[in-house]
């Protein structure tokens, strides 16, 4: 459920209105935006694999304060000696934690602070660089990076993919050379596009919250600050912002049209 409030907003000391052409129009001015509270439940729910990491993802914030809080639980969680023969080619640098049922390709780079839960799958060339929590039952595939992230149970990246700065839900997925953006080009504050308006992010890198079973097609791209609700599809070959609710599709319709060669 997303939650309306009305804020007073002082156009002097506000960043949302910080453009000197807005200023000097209406510098004395005193506004009332509409501000949203999104909460982390809306989206998905904290798997029983990484219970030990739940104090730091409170179920009633907003999913993306939940990024500045993966380093802080990685740091906080005593991980045990890893039981699993690391292949020669993988290559092992800082604090991780491979589950003993973790599926390792014959080379990739794994950067900690990192877990890796039961049953995960890592394919040839997967790149974690750094704050990166994954649950059970997943697949990080192939020429794939990640980073300060957290995924789930059962997400889905298998193919080409860049998860930077980014939450996915249980059974989460990603088509082939999908990407979730996280920085803006101007390099400025992520902002939240939501039906009620704009919301400040606080961070200067965020890439996408996917709620439960979400789907993002092959070659999409999610601008930094996309939120998908549980269920919510994202078609192939688009860029996408904001927020799409759940159970809905977001598409484009494009003209091809046909001619003879002339050779």
């Amino acid at each position: 459920m997303v939650e309306h409030h009305l804020a007073k907003v002082d156009v002097e000391s506000s960043s949302l209105f910080s453009r000197s052409n807005f200023k000097n129009r209406c510098s004395s001015a005193v506004f009332f935006v509409i501000t949203a509270t999104v909460k982390a439940s809306d989206f998905f729910a904290l798997p029983a694999s990484l219970v030990r990491f739940a104090p730091f993802f409170p179920a009633e914030i907003a999913p993306w304060l939940w990024l500045k809080k993966i380093g802080a639980a990685l740091e906080a969680t005593e991980f045990g000696p890893n039981e699993l023969v690391i292949p020669p080619g993988v290559y092992l640098e800082g604090r991780v934690y491979l589950h003993p049922t973790v599926k390792l390709p014959a080379y990739a780079t794994i950067i900690g602070p990192a877990y890796i839960g039961a049953k995960t799958e890592l394919r040839p060339g997967a790149f974690i660089r750094g704050n990166v929590i994954v649950g059970e039952g997943c697949v990080l595939g192939n020429a794939s990076e990640f980073k300060n992230c957290l995924l789930l149970d059962k997400v889905q990246a298998p193919h080409y993919n860049y998860v930077g700065d980014s939450i996915l839900g249980n059974g989460a997925h990603l088509g082939a050379g999908a990407i979730c953006s996280n920085l803006r080009l101007d390099q400025g504050e992520v902002t939240v596009k939501l039906p009620t308006g704009v919301v400040g992010s606080g961070l200067r890198k965020f890439g996408a919250i996917l709620g439960d079973k979400a789907e993002v097609g092959c070659n999409a791209v999610l601008n930094p600050g996309t939120l998908l609700g549980p269920r919510a599809l994202v078609m192939p070959s688009m860029a996408f912002g904001g927020y799409l609710p759940p159970d809905t599709i977001a598409r484009t319709r494009q003209t091809i049209t046909t001619i003879s060669r002339r050779d």
